[in-house]
């Protein structure tokens, strides 16, 4: 899947280990090793950029350089949702981009569900994939261990107008939720799993992709109902593949029947020469 560029964001260029992107009113530097070819604009554009992240030797960590004080956040918007950029501590913009092909689909299979669906999105981030559900005619429950992502993923709804629609925030463990909800005998017609590499929980939990995601994505498939419609599985680890995860889905939803689509996840440059594999996913739909 390729995600293209709309009028709130954009790849312009990259290239020498780096990228240069727009996000609302800012243009940004940050790094991308896999982009070894040469960057083809100048670099007089890529020195005038507003903001360039500067990478430490512990992994996603660094810091920003500022031409000038930007704001602390800023609207953005992706179809009917809106939702606030800002410049987090980790090198991201408190959303992903490239995940902008995987809300496109998610906004066509919840209007192809009959009635309204109940979707499930794990390590939900700040709930961009959460509101596009909900702008669909989704009700959704949004899990995140953390609870300042959960606080950007209500600001978001607010922003959006999208606070009257049946959105649960759930700040907890998501192996333990979903641990719950088995036992709950609760169901859902659609799940978005998007884990971490390796990741905290609120009360100390330890996620590591490798070692937990198939008792995950096992318990997920005890989720899905008699009428449910999909499950998205996306992850960024270097040592995925989109094969690899279509695998586990298929052993996890051996019994279900449907079909299971897999590959990458790729940014396209503005000018469309270039491309940027960025994250590997699998889904699985009835």
């Amino acid at each position: 899947m390729r995600t293209t560029g709309w009028s709130d964001y954009a790849l312009l260029d990259s290239g020498n280990g780096r990228k240069l992107e727009r996000y609302g009113p800012y243009r940004v530097v940050r790094p991308e090793p896999q982009c070894l070819w040469e960057p083809k604009l100048s670099p007089a554009v890529w020195n005038d950029a507003d903001a360039v992240f500067d990478p430490s030797d512990e992994e996603d960590a660094g810091r920003w350089r500022f031409k000038a004080q930007p704001k602390d956040t800023w609207p953005m918007a992706w179809g009917d949702v809106r939702y606030k950029g800002r410049f987090t501590a980790f090198r991201h913009l408190a959303f992903f981009p490239e995940q902008a092909a995987n809300w496109a689909w998610l906004d066509q299979r919840v209007r192809s569900c009959e009635g309204q669906p109940r979707v499930l999105n794990l390590f939900g981030y700040t709930g961009v994939a959460s509101l596009v559900c909900a702008a669909a005619g989704a009700a959704v429950t949004h899990v995140d261990a953390s609870k300042k992502a959960i606080g950007w993923a209500r600001e978001n709804a607010t922003l959006s107008g999208l606070d009257d629609r049946p959105i649960r925030w759930i700040c907890e463990d998501a192996r333990r939720y979903v641990q719950r909800e088995v036992r709950r005998g609760n169901q859902y017609e659609g799940i978005v799993l998007d884990p971490p590499k390796y990741g905290r929980g609120p009360d100390g939990e330890i996620w590591k992709l490798f070692e937990n995601l198939p008792e995950l994505a096992g318990l997920c498939a005890a989720l899905l109902s008699e009428k449910a419609s999909f499950l998205l599985l996306n992850a960024y680890a270097e040592r995925i593949s989109g094969a690899a995860l279509a695998g586990l889905l298929s052993d996890k939803l051996a019994d279900r029947g449907g079909s299971i689509e897999w590959g990458e996840l790729a940014l396209t440059q503005e000018d469309g020469t270039r491309e940027i594999g960025m994250s590997f996913y699998a889904r699985w739909t009835s």
